[in-house]
């Protein structure tokens, strides 16, 4: 039986208001909403263990190359969030970078504390797209920049998965690039952190997040809607810290995944 199409949002609350960005020249992945609900109490739904992991032969550099340049054909599972209703969408970019160590790893922030909107939740770096932005791929790596301290130069870009639209009017096109660390980045890369709007930065390995077994399907009821969402829980082995990883970067992480192993 083929696997339902999810209808992913990250809500927390039925009224919808307007979107709160940590910048003006970022995004809110979700919609804003009036009070917070906890993603990680939200119903399990189940996790796909029926479905293959990635093999891991395909985090190699080149093969990452060939799939980008030779894409098989495949569908991903989640395009446009429910709650989008939007009459004027942005356009945005979100770098997914990948990390070639000899464990590849993706590289991803976590909001701070502090916001309104959203604080602590994990993100890609990445934000809405500026007049002087070229494309895509300049949002990406113009955010990543101003994020994290990324220098575009260490970026070797692979190329773009399908759009991704939020719940609050943001057509994200998420792109995917390749890092190699640099002598003394055996643990974590060396970057800068824009304390205003990041708070950690931290990698989590490939093979977890590209294994279904770990992606979970979580539901909640909003007004009479069931709303559902992949959330990826991520526990750090260093620090016994759990990340939970979830909503839109979940959902391009489960695309990602769709793409990787068709």
């Amino acid at each position: 039986m083929p696997e339902p199409h999810l209808a992913l949002t990250s809500p927390q609350d039925a009224q919808p208001k307007a979107a709160c960005c940590a910048s003006t020249g970022g995004f809110c992945y979700g919609v804003a909403m009036a009070f917070t609900i906890d993603p990680r109490v939200a119903e399990l739904l189940g996790h796909d263990a029926h479905l293959p992991a990635v093999d891991p032969q395909r985090f190699s550099r080149a093969s990452l190359v060939q799939r980008f340049q030779q894409p098989p054909i495949w569908q991903p599972d989640v395009e446009v969030e429910k709650w989008y209703r939007s009459p004027n969408p942005v356009a945005a970019s979100v770098l997914v970078p990948l990390v070639m160590r000899d464990e590849p790893s993706v590289l991803l922030t976590q909001r701070t504390s502090h916001l309104k909107k959203h604080a602590g939740q994990i993100s890609f770096p990445g934000g809405r797209r500026e007049p002087t932005d070229p494309d895509a791929v300049a949002t990406a790596l113009r955010e990543a920049h101003e994020e994290v301290g990324l220098d575009p130069a260490r970026v070797d870009v692979l190329g773009m998965l399908p759009t991704y639209t939020t719940g609050t009017g943001f057509i994200v096109t998420p792109v995917v690039g390749l890092i190699a660390p640099q002598s003394g980045e055996v643990e974590r890369l060396v970057l800068q952190a824009d304390p205003s709007e990041v708070e950690e930065i931290f990698e989590v390995p490939l093979h977890f997040l590209m294994d279904p077994r770990y992606h979970e399907r979580r539901a909640f009821d909003v007004a009479g809607s069931r709303l559902e969402f992949f959330s990826m829980p991520w526990i750090s082995r260093a620090t016994d810290k759990e990340y939970f990883i979830w909503g839109a970067t979940a959902a391009m992480l489960r695309n990602l995944y769709r793409f990787l192993s068709a």
